[in-house]
């Protein structure tokens, strides 16, 4: 999801339709070979020093607070695709919370904003939110966040330090703090792990820059894969280009800069997943430095090519995917565990969506809906061969209503950096007003307060496919105790492809989850092929800081009670809270994606909580902002790993 340090716009008008509902197209052939940019490793390259510096934000434009919006023609309404009018939010019952966490095995704290702005010794800049990447398997888990990673063993006990991902990828430092020298923007990243090859795949999108540091155009998606079973070994490096408007072999896809003039896209948002035959990341395409959006992309690998790490590999694009007539937007591929592959058409994949999303993306007037997009990639063995020959197919799948969230509120609490802000009198060697240490005139308003988080939009979120279903889940507004909540509706769906290699099924089980007084969000939900599993979220609202949560559910359909694994002790309080930084309207950066996993007997599961507080005055004592080593200035989030054993 495009963030504050990201650039600027949204992406090209959709360019051409695909498929029809449920139709089997063959997908537009466009194979290259993607050579590989090295080898890397996991290394800590030590912390930097507490304190202040400057820049602590990336400079440029951003669309999150208030920007430009996403723009499209109106949307083909033959299909029935939106309701004609908003829907009203499903008034939910309120699930109980557990006393006891049985299930727990091990719950650590994982990577926070100090760990990610102190990474590469301090040559990093001040990021939100964190954007939860997780994947387990052969006794090791590997994390990754904006804008760093790590490996833990299966108890969750750290195996190395903390690394950062532009030094991960071979790049240049973000930020270079002795030359001032920026480098590329790396974002969103993703983490699978293939049970079959026992390979370890990380991926990002890059956004490269000139020697000035302005992003000049030309992206990427960098993906590494392990050379053995152990993450902590050598890893190879693939470099996709991904601007899409024509050079470097991509095709053009009619990005824009400002609606006409063309520029380049910008793949936003990856998510992966994997059958028998390949791996998949989509992304969700804009234009890179314009007004509008273009449609969901798919880049295909063979994973047994890239299980061997060679010196070139195939990718295939899967471009602008289309449902009934608007633009697919976040279609999630499926995670499976070993064997637990669709094997029909040659091989199959199968994607969700919503139809809904956050409106402008979709071209839902409503940002409402009670539909799914069931997708399949089919004849995904081909991806084996010198040219593959991928088909998408889709359907719509009427579902449950969901509804776009109201943003979560916060319990009281300190909140330094915003009372920072408000504070006029304490003495600085600028002057008078704690906030002359972040900002020069204009003075700032002194009127922040604590902020509601960001509680997504009714995109899709992870999905997994285990015995034969297909799971997913998405964010809605509920109504619970007569009160407007963030909760989470949950999909089960029954997917086929039939003998025409048309993707087919409906709802086997769907419902929703929520908690009175309190909101939940971001979830991911996992399955293991024993029918047990589990959704992960952030909960936060009148009775809990934000924290870290989870409710076990079944492929029978029960759900709950919701079990708080690491409770939030303070507010979230990072500079995406406040206007001062970011202008108004505010929206707290919150999540983008959790994540939860199996191992093929345990549930890992990973969610955004806050596991500091401090006050003003400690805020304020010498390191400025490192309240004893558990943040920094301009941020406190944290990511909680918690392993599950189901009994």
């Amino acid at each position: 999801m495009r963030k504050i340090i990201a650039t600027s716009g949204a992406a090209a008008i959709a360019a051409a339709l695909l498929s029809l509902p449920g139709a089997a197209n063959a997908a537009p052939s466009d194979t290259r070979q993607i050579t590989s940019s090295g080898t890397t490793s996991i290394r800590s390259l030590g912390t930097g020093a507490d304190g202040l510096q400057q820049p602590e934000l990336r400079a440029g434009p951003d669309d999150e607070q208030g920007g430009v919006p996403s723009t499209r023609p109106d949307p083909n309404f033959k299909h029935g695709i939106f309701p004609k009018h908003p829907l009203d939010a499903p008034v939910v019952a309120s699930s109980a919370v557990a006393a006891t966490n049985p299930a727990v095995q091990a719950s650590i704290q994982g990577l926070n904003h100090r760990d990610q702005r102190l990474a590469n010794g301090g040559n990093q800049f001040s990021l939100e939110p964190p954007d939860q990447a997780l994947c387990v398997g052969n006794g090791f888990t590997v994390e990754s966040v904006n804008s760093v990673l790590r490996v833990y063993d299966s108890n969750a006990v750290p195996l190395t330090g903390v690394q950062d991902l532009n030094t991960f990828f071979g790049y240049p430092a973000a930020i270079n703090r002795t030359t001032g020298v920026v480098g590329p923007d790396v974002i969103d990243p993703i983490c699978h792990y293939d049970p079959d090859f026992q390979r370890f795949v990380v991926a990002i999108t890059t956004l490269h820059v000139d020697a000035n540091g302005d992003f000049n155009g030309r992206n990427t998606i960098d993906v590494a894969v392990s050379n053995t079973s152990n993450p902590t070994g050598t890893w190879t490096i693939y470099s996709v280009p991904a601007q899409n408007d024509g050079t470097e072999g991509t095709p053009n896809h009619g990005c824009t800069t400002d609606g006409v003039t063309p520029g380049p896209c910008f793949q936003d948002y990856p998510h992966i997943g994997g059958d028998a035959n390949g791996i998949y990341i989509t992304t969700n395409e804009y234009d890179l430095f314009g007004p509008s959006f273009n449609a969901a992309q798919v880049f295909a690998f063979s994973k047994a090519q890239l299980a061997t790490h060679p010196a070139a590999v195939r990718m295939t694009l899967v471009p602008n995917l289309d449902l009934a007539g608007t633009p697919g937007f976040t279609v999630w591929p499926a995670t499976s565990p070993a064997g637990q592959y669709e094997s029909a058409a040659n091989g199959s994949e199968y994607l969700l969506s919503s139809a809904a999303g956050d409106g402008s993306e979709t071209g839902n007037p409503t940002g409402t809906a009670r539909r799914i997009g069931l997708w399949a990639l089919t004849n995904t063995a081909s991806l084996d061969a010198a040219t593959p020959a991928l088909a998408v197919t889709n359907k719509l799948v009427n579902s449950e209503t969901y509804v776009f969230p109201p943003k979560a509120d916060q319990k009281a609490g300190d909140f330094p950096l915003g009372q920072c802000i408000n504070d006029t009198t304490i003495a600085t060697p600028f002057g008078p007003g704690c906030w002359q240490l972040f900002f020069n005139p204009p003075e700032p308003a002194h009127d922040e307060v604590i902020s509601h988080l960001d509680s997504n939009d009714t995109r899709m979120q992870q999905t997994w496919f285990t015995n034969g279903v297909l799971w997913g889940s998405v964010d809605t507004a509920v109504r619970v105790n007569g009160e407007l909540r963030a909760g989470i509706a949950w999909f089960s769906v029954e997917p086929k492809i039939n003998g025409a290699g048309k993707v087919g099924g409906n709802i086997k089980k769907q419902g929703y989850l929520a908690l009175a007084g309190n909101n939940l969000t971001y979830p991911a939900i996992t399955m293991l092929t024993t029918g047990q599993g589990a959704i992960a979220f952030s909960v936060v609202g009148r009775d809990h800081f934000p924290s870290a949560a989870y409710a076990p559910i079944s492929s029978s359909g029960a759900v709950g009670p919701i079990h708080i694994v690491a409770e939030g002790i303070g507010p979230a309080d990072g500079f995406t809270s406040y206007k001062a930084f970011v202008g108004t309207p505010i929206r707290t950066r919150w999540g983008d994606y959790g994540a939860a996993v199996t191992d093929g007997r345990s549930i890992w599961i990973a969610s955004e909580y806050i596991a500091q507080t401090c006050t003003l005055a400690q805020y304020l004592t010498p390191p400025i902002g490192s309240c004893g080593g558990t943040r920094t200035s301009l941020g406190n989030w944290s990511t909680r790993l918690t392993k599950l054993t189901p009994s």
